[in-house]
């Protein structure tokens, strides 16, 4: 396919040299200064243009600019696109309505919203191989985003526009939920003298056996087994030693009971723990 990619960022970008490398041409990167397309298009041997230009013609226009400026992007570029069939944005959130200038313009609209970190655009590229991409579109439209996340060597599911609040929720949890569980216990091991890369085997571990298994069945450790005396001992501790993560630590400990059926037989020593802060 020909492509233009309007929002040369690190989303945007891994996608763009990404679909390069699978065959596809990006004809040109549209970005807010001449200076932000020029570096995009270099990386992609594209032509740098800006919101202002008249667009090349093209399969497909990529929106990756911030979600609050996808709609003003669309509108601007709703009298630019003369030759342009079809366009995406890829916000996991946004529903594809916020396309409808270019709709209205003619193009077949859909959003394209890759569920990986994208750090920078050769890492993001290389990330993208094997990771899933949320399509939300109508025939024809759906059949293309499909075949490009193919190509990019990722795997197409399908997205309704209703569904994305919770689907962005869920991945904003999976990417960020268990880093702040990370830094706590990274400051824990530090506290006791171990190195943090200790708990690299342990954690790569338990997140295979939590695809594996299931979250729930892969779920061990004093709260599983309802261990109350072990838990309160490790409230201590915490207490002592770090009072800055007591109530983080205190707080995961009540949400893993609930999840195993044990908050009953947690709440005291929880309420105590709650008593000495």
């Amino acid at each position: 396919m020909r492509i233009v990619l309007v929002g040369p960022g690190r989303a945007g970008m891994s996608i763009a040299v990404a679909a390069t490398a699978a065959g596809h041409e990006v004809v040109a990167v549209v970005g807010r200064t001449p200076e932000s397309a020029s570096r995009g298009a270099a990386l992609v041997d594209a032509i740098p243009l800006t919101v202002a230009d008249d667009l090349p013609a093209a399969d497909l226009m990529v929106i990756a600019t911030r979600d609050s400026a996808i709609g003003a992007v669309a509108a601007a570029l709703a009298d630019k696109i003369s030759e342009v069939r079809s366009a995406v944005h890829v916000s996991g959130l946004t529903p594809v309505a916020v396309l409808e200038p270019l709709r209205a313009a003619g193009l077949h609209t859909g959003s394209f919203h890759p569920l990986q970190t994208l750090p920078n655009p050769e890492a993001g590229a290389a990330w993208l191989a094997g990771a899933y991409i949320a399509v939300t579109a109508d025939l024809p439209l759906r059949m293309t985003l499909e075949e490009l996340a193919t190509d990019l060597g990722a795997t197409p599911f399908l997205l309704g526009d209703e569904a994305k609040p919770l689907y962005h929720a869920a991945a904003a949890a999976a990417a960020n939920f268990p880093l702040a569980a990370l830094a706590m216990a990274e400051d824990m091991f530090t506290e006791a003298g171990v190195p943090w890369v200790a708990a690299r085997p342990l954690v790569e571990a338990v997140v295979a056996n939590a695809f594996d298994l299931g979250p729930r069945a892969a779920l061990t450790g004093p709260v599983a087994r309802g261990d109350v005396q072990t838990v309160a001992a490790q409230l201590r501790a915490v207490d002592f030693d770090l009072p800055q993560w007591r109530p983080t630590y205190a707080r995961f400990v009540e949400a893993l009971a609930r999840l195993v059926g044990r908050s009953e037989q947690f709440e005291s020593v929880l309420n105590n723990q709650e008593e000495t802060t």
